[in-house]
């Protein structure tokens, strides 16, 4: 069985066929969901869909994309809201500075209120990365020297020394269909290296779709094709990645239960 860490079931992408969406996963042997807040404000629609399905989880938080919009969010805020028993996450928070949808001063906060809620809490932070690895990297090691917090970095589409400067503070690493894509062998390298206590598979849905469905709208059954190309990357079975993968799901999502 596999785990699909990271998704976003409450877009409208599946607003249409959203139990059928989770039947197909289950179908693809894909035992649990994690689907992902954006925005603190529509909260209430993550959970709604999480306490729907038995294997879907959630997180709160504030997306790097949206930290405009939700400059007033605080660490409380997001503790509070992390009580529900479905929540096993805070994020997914970041830095985008392809984008900059957001000023960037406005992400760091953002960033920054997200780590302390994640310390508080002791529920791993989720972490948008793109095209800010230093900044990224700058900042875990600033707050984990105020005190440790679990953490992943997902949709990993970044360079091997943000990697290794993650891997230093005890973070977790999570590919997505990217990595099935021709142009990323410098992303399989990365992927190849990595210890296999550390590594997680996802969709990022609907976006990303693997290969052989990219140019489709993703769907958590899809994670089946990522892990296939992990494991062949790293040279093992498919069984031998899902188990693996999925173990360090519940090891670093260690509020949700697999039952």
């Amino acid at each position: 069985m596999l785990v699909d860490s990271h998704c976003h079931l409450d877009f409208p992408d599946f607003a249409a066929e959203r139990d059928a969406i989770v039947a197909r996963a289950a179908e693809a042997g894909i035992s649990h969901l994690l689907t992902i807040s954006t925005r603190v404000r529509r909260f209430d629609e993550i959970r709604a869909i999480a306490e729907r399905y038995d294997n879907v989880f959630c997180s709160v938080g504030t997306h790097p994309h949206q930290a405009a919009e939700e400059p007033d969010v605080t660490a409380q805020e997001l503790v509070a809201l992390s009580a529900h028993p479905k929540v096993v996450a805070i994020g997914e928070v970041g830095l985008d500075y392809h984008y900059d949808t957001s000023p960037r001063a406005a992400q760091a906060h953002g960033f920054h209120t997200h780590i302390t809620a994640s310390r508080e809490t002791g529920l791993p932070l989720i972490i948008h990365a793109r095209e800010a690895d230093d900044d990224v990297a700058d900042i875990l090691e600033q707050e984990s020297a105020k005190g440790t917090f679990p953490f992943v970095l997902h949709c990993f589409t970044a360079g091997p020394e943000l990697a290794r400067r993650a891997l230093a503070l005890g973070g977790y690493i999570s590919f997505s269909g990217v990595v099935t894509f021709k142009n990323s062998a410098a992303l399989r390298e990365i992927a190849a290296s990595l210890p296999e206590h550390r590594m997680l598979v996802e969709t990022d849905a609907p976006f990303l779709a693997p290969i052989p469905h990219r140019g489709k709208r993703n769907e958590p059954a899809f994670v089946r094709e990522t892990a296939k190309v992990l494991a062949a990357t790293r040279g093992v079975s498919l069984e031998q990645l899902a188990a693996r993968t999925t173990d360090n799901f519940f090891t670093l999502f260690s509020k949700a239960r697999r039952a």
